[in-house]
């Protein structure tokens, strides 16, 4: 089975402008900005024959591939690309404070303590597990050849981890920002990674 998954963030919300922390937590709309972005990658992707889309139950996510749904290609919402949650710092300004606690974290990550996690969030050993029953429902379906799949930035650096078979450890290699692209490509036995952070649609006007 050979399988081109098209994976993008979302747009731009405007707790993304305003610095805000926003995971699983906060459901929130994409800006101007936001809805500017989608209409380019619509521009830029238009005429690509997807069979599939799959989004997070994060109504930013669809928001940020309408146009696509509403040519009329099915779609379908798996809780397993929602965001990592944050717990009590969802909705929280970026302060001094919040930002060395989020920097005590990063390096628990990087240091391998992948349960690690805010209070009332989730930890990347948490994210992977659900991330993995998503990819099994995507990957169950060998008659969709190409497949777009709209989540979030957190949740995508822990997906390329995942399909490109590399420790969490390492999803700080992933750079992303609103809307950009990373294409995968599955030859039926391993993924790969044949354009990573594409933003040339975004530079388009």
């Amino acid at each position: 089975m050979q399988k081109t998954l098209y994976i993008v963030r979302h747009g731009q919300t405007e707790l993304n402008r305003l610095g805000i922390v926003q995971g699983r937590g906060r459901d929130t709309d994409l800006n101007e900005e936001g809805q500017l972005q989608a209409q380019q990658f619509y521009a830029a992707y238009k005429d690509i024959a997807f069979d599939k889309i799959y989004i997070s139950e994060l109504k930013r996510t669809q928001q940020s591939i309408q146009p696509f749904i509403d040519k009329g290609i099915p779609y379908e919402k798996l809780s397993g690309l929602d965001e990592l949650a944050w717990g009590v710092l969802e909705g929280q300004p970026s302060t001094p404070e919040n930002k060395g606690a989020f920097l005590n974290l990063m390096r628990d990550w990087l240091d391998g303590k992948l349960d690690s996690k805010f209070e009332g969030g989730e930890s990347p050993n948490e994210v992977e597990i659900r991330q993995r029953e998503a990819m099994e429902v995507i990957m169950s379906h060998p008659e969709e050849k190409t497949v777009l799949v709209c989540m979030h930035g957190r949740a995508l650096r822990l997906l390329m981890c995942i399909l490109t078979e590399q420790p969490l450890t390492q999803m700080d290699t992933f750079p992303h920002q609103n809307l950009v692209l990373y294409k995968v490509t599955y030859d039926g036995s391993k993924f790969t990674i044949v354009d990573a952070n594409n933003a040339l649609h975004l530079k388009s006007n």
